[in-house]
C-alpha cells in the first residue's frame, strides 16, 4: 500500500545525502564529473547515505507533527538538533546556515523567556536576508496539516512555519507554491497538470490578497511564465530560496523518474543537497519511494528511523 509519508521523506532524504559529497562544486566541475549515483566523502568527508542539516530538519518537523502539529514542538526540535544534535544522520551538525543558525538562537530565546506567543510575531520582523532556502528545505512536511484547507489559511500555517528560520513573505511564498505542487502532484495530477493548477491558484490568491507587484516579480518566471521553458543555463541552483523553487519545479517537469531527477538536480552544482532535497521529495510524492534505487534507500543513515517516522506520521494523519 503506498504510504505518502515514506514517500515524501524517503524522496528528501535520498537526494539530501546524493548531493552532500557535491555541496559547493561549480557547475563546470559537475559537467567534467557528473554526480551518478551514492557516493560518501568528498567536500564534507561523510560516510555514504549521509544526510544533512535540510533532512535533519524536515524530519524534526515531522517529528512534531507526530504528536499534534504546533509551532513550539517544532521550534523545541530545531533547538535541540543544533544543541543535542536531535535527528542528525550520524550524532552530529555539519552543515548548519548562517541564517537558521541565528534564528534558533532566537528561537531559544522566546521559549526560555516564556514568551511562547511571540513564535507566531516572528513573520512581522523579515529582512530582505531572510530568504535563503532554509525553510524550504524542510517545509514539505506541513502539507499533511494543510492538506484540504483554504488557500488563506494554508498560507497563514505555512507563513509562521517558515518564520521559525527564514521570515520574508517571499520565503514564505515560496514553500506555500512548492506545497501546492506536492499537493497536486499528491492528488494524482500529471505533473504538468499540477502546476498549471498551481499557477492558477496562486494568481488567484494574489489578486484577493494585493500581493504587491513589488513581490510578484520575483515569482514571475514560475508563475506568470512558464519554468519549465526556461534555458537550462538559465536554472540557478544557489542559497537563495527563489533559484531553489525554480530549479525543483524544472527539473520534476524535465525528467521522467526520481533518479533522472535528484540527480539532473545535483549536477546544477553549488548548493546541490538542498536543491536535490527540495526536488526529491517533489520526485518522492510523484513516483512514489519504490521507484527509488533499493540501494540508494538501503545505503541511508539511520533508514530504520526514518521509516519508524514515517509509520507514526501516517498513523496521526492516516489512522485505519
Amino acid at each position: 500500500m503506498k504510504n505518502i509519508c515514506l514517500d515524501l521523506l524517503f524522496g528528501v532524504a535520498v537526494g539530501d545525502a546524493l548531493g552532500v559529497p557535491y555541496e559547493f562544486s561549480s557547475r563546470e566541475e559537475m559537467q567534467a564529473n557528473p554526480a551518478k549515483d551514492m557516493v560518501g566523502y568528498k567536500v564534507h568527508n561523510q560516510a555514504p547515505g549521509t544526510w544533512s542539516d535540510d533532512s535533519s530538519l524536515t524530519f524534526c518537523l515531522a517529528e512534531a507533527m507526530t504528536s499534534g502539529y504546533d509551532l513550539k514542538k517544532a521550534a523545541v526540535n530545531f533547538i535541540k538538533w543544533r544543541d543535542q544534535n536531535y535527528w542528525t544522520a550520524r550524532g552530529t551538525v555539519f552543515d548548519i546556515g548562517i541564517t537558521t543558525t541565528k534564528s534558533i538562537s532566537e528561537l531559544a530565546k522566546i521559549l526560555i523567556e516564556n514568551r511562547e506567543e511571540d513564535l507566531k510575531l516572528l513573520k512581522c520582523q523579515a529582512k530582505e536576508g531572510d530568504n535563503g532556502n532554509g525553510s524550504l528545505m524542510r517545509i514539505l512536511p506541513l502539507i499533511f496539516e494543510i492538506k484540504g484547507k483554504g488557500l488563506q489559511q494554508q498560507f497563514d500555517i505555512v507563513w509562521e512555519n517558515s518564520a521559525l528560520t527564514h521570515k520574508h513573505i517571499r520565503a514564505a511564498f515560496s514553500c506555500l507554491i512548492y506545497l501546492k505542487f506536492a499537493e497536486n502532484l499528491w492528488d494524482g495530477l500529471n505533473k504538468t497538470e499540477a502546476y498549471m493548477m498551481v499557477k492558477k491558484d496562486i494568481q488567484n490568491f494574489w489578486e484577493e490578497i494585493g500581493f504587491a507587484d513589488s513581490e510578484r516579480v520575483h515569482f514571475k518566471r514560475i508563475i506568470e511564465q512558464d519554468i519549465s521553458k526556461a534555458e537550462e543555463k538559465t536554472i540557478m541552483s544557489g542559497g537563495y530560496v527563489i533559484e531553489s523553487l525554480e530549479a525543483s519545479f524544472w527539473t520534476i517537469l524535465n525528467t521522467n523518474n526520481y533518479e533522472e531527477a535528484v540527480l539532473k538536480s545535483i549536477n546544477f552544482g553549488h548548493d546541490t543537497d538542498t536543491t536535490a532535497a527540495i526536488t526529491g521529495g517533489l520526485a518522492g510524492i510523484y513516483y512514489s519511494a519504490e521507484s527509488i534505487p533499493q540501494y540508494w534507500k538501503l545505503s541511508l543513515a539511520r533508514m530504520e528511523d526514518i521509516i519508524d517516522l514515517a509509520g507514526r506520521l501516517n498513523q496521526k494523519y492516516f489512522p485505519e
